[in-house]
């Protein structure tokens, strides 16, 4: 599995633990160890840039999600009743890219009670199902993203002994996922 990182947002964060945490949660959604992805840090004036010409919405935000292979759903597992191990997901190679803003998130990361660390953990997992085709505009598939999420931030603090991340509960937004058609998703 692939992961690269571009640190562009001038904020010094700990890009060793944040690739460790995308390939957590690729490991976790059995994809492909083949599939690659980008984790770009912006600073909240580029960030604002690409919120407004992907979005068009005004400002800077936390995460965005820009998929390569334009997953339209969830990625469907080959053989769902057989053990994750050994049944890995195919099909797409290049993922795409999680935009992430340090600065928006380290005030999430105060306003939540948690440090700067857990804030990219979770949205580098949000942003990452974004691109695995999950989303939260309606409902019930905010409930099952959030709930995938939650999860998957569970195991990553009982195997590395993080400090617990306060996942947000459905309905209090979280993350964009950007089409290369310009639409909101």
């Amino acid at each position: 599995m692939s992961i690269e990182i571009n640190n562009e947002s001038g904020v010094e964060i700990d890009e060793a633990a944040l690739v460790r945490v995308g390939r957590f949660v690729l490991d976790a959604m059995d994809i492909n160890p083949l599939a690659e992805l980008s984790l770009v840090l912006l600073d909240t004036e580029a960030m604002a840039a690409l919120h407004v010409q992907w979005m068009d919405l005004p400002g800077p935000t936390d995460v965005m999600a820009f998929p390569m292979d334009a997953a339209d759903g969830p990625i469907e597992r080959l053989d769902p009743s057989a053990p994750p191990s050994s049944d890995k997901t195919g099909g797409q190679a290049m993922l795409g890219d999680v935009v992430l803003c340090p600065e928006v998130a380290a005030e999430q990361a105060k306003a939540a009670g948690h440090s700067l660390d857990s804030e990219l953990y979770l949205l580098c997992t949000h942003g990452i199902l974004h691109l695995l085709g999950y989303d939260h505009g309606e409902p019930d598939e905010e409930r099952e993203m959030f709930d995938l999420q939650a999860e998957i931030l569970a195991e990553w603090v009982a195997e590395t002994g993080h400090e617990p991340i306060r996942t947000p509960l459905p309905g209090t937004g979280g993350g964009e996922r950007a089409d290369t058609a310009g639409g909101r998703r």
